[in-house]
């Protein structure tokens, strides 16, 4: 797939599936309102949870947010990657309102994809883009799974096979005194961000200041039941550190929580396909990523 091809079809307006290291996103150009009305119209998504605009670098970022010295100080440790950052939005941003979902705050990432790196270049401008799936189900890590979510909604898919990390970004809101909240945990762990920052505040329960805070996110068809040391009768198993029975999956059988976070996503969804009314999911260590995949699991597991 060229490119340019998808670079055009943004600026036409249009909307383009393309891969990052965390997951396929669903793309279009992040100053344009239609379009950034369209991916909410496709997604099913609720107007009042923001997008994440992705930008090249730290240059950029600086044309649409007002970043402390806390926050410039954590793009240079962890862009391009996996880490999102929340600010004040700049008064000259030419990031659409309708992205940010009328908050006075916008979402930047400098992903490493090199797709994504290059579609971002090509396009010249910044390219709001949430995850390439259905408001609330499992995010897509193959170009099979965004088609199968949004196919339809996209002029142009880019195929840039399995994601690295598998898990979303991690966010980071850092405010005009420097306070730093973790918003989302992500690919990126706590402790990673806290060797920057020093510490992190908690997020004020309820508020959707970021994307993945809903409670009811990520979810299969299928219910969820945590912390299940042992499948019940009926149940698919999602095992952690072990085999898993049959008809089950394991996250990763040596117990690599990096492993794990790769592979949550299509485990979930081969599950679900697979007919399992409940899948029952092992117990996950809270250190490191787990509290990432575990953070998951428990929007994935909560009413719908």
């Amino acid at each position: 797939m060229s490119i340019e091809r998808a670079a055009a079809a943004l600026r036409a307006g249009d909307l383009v599936v393309f891969p990052t290291e965390t997951v396929y996103g669903l793309g279009a150009d992040a100053a344009n309102s239609l379009a950034i009305a369209r991916i909410y119209q496709a997604k099913g998504r609720p107007r009042f949870n923001p997008l994440i605009t992705h930008i090249s670098n730290l240059d950029e970022a600086l044309k649409h947010a007002v970043l402390h010295e806390k926050a410039i100080a954590l793009a240079e440790t962890f862009w391009p990657g996996p880490l999102t950052l929340v600010a004040t939005r700049h008064r000259d941003s030419t990031v659409a309102e309708l992205a940010c979902a009328g908050l006075s705050t916008v979402a930047l990432r400098a992903p490493s994809h090199p797709l994504a790196r290059a579609l971002i270049a090509a396009f010249g401008g910044p390219v709001a883009a949430p995850s390439a799936n259905r408001s609330g189900r499992v995010s897509p890590t193959t170009i099979g799974h965004a088609r199968e979510e949004l196919g339809d909604a996209a002029a142009l898919l880019i195929d840039g096979d399995p994601c690295e990390h598998g898990l979303e970004s991690t966010i980071v809101a850092v405010n005009a005194a420097g306070e730093a909240t973790l918003l989302r945990p992500g690919a990126i762990t706590r402790a990673a961000i806290e060797t920057v920052t020093g510490g992190l505040a908690v997020p004020v329960p309820g508020s959707v200041e970021a994307p993945g805070m809903l409670a009811s996110h990520y979810a299969p068809r299928a219910r969820l039941r945590l912390n299940a040391e042992a499948p019940r009768g009926g149940e698919a198993y999602l095992a952690f550190g072990a085999e898993a029975p049959v008809g089950g999956l394991s996250l990763s059988l040596t117990g690599d929580l990096v492993e794990a976070a790769a592979n949550l996503y299509a485990h979930l969804r081969a599950l679900d396909a697979a007919g399992a009314e409940t899948i029952a999911v092992a117990p996950i260590p809270s250190h490191g990523l787990g509290e990432a995949i575990d953070d998951r699991l428990a929007r994935a597991a909560a009413p719908r």
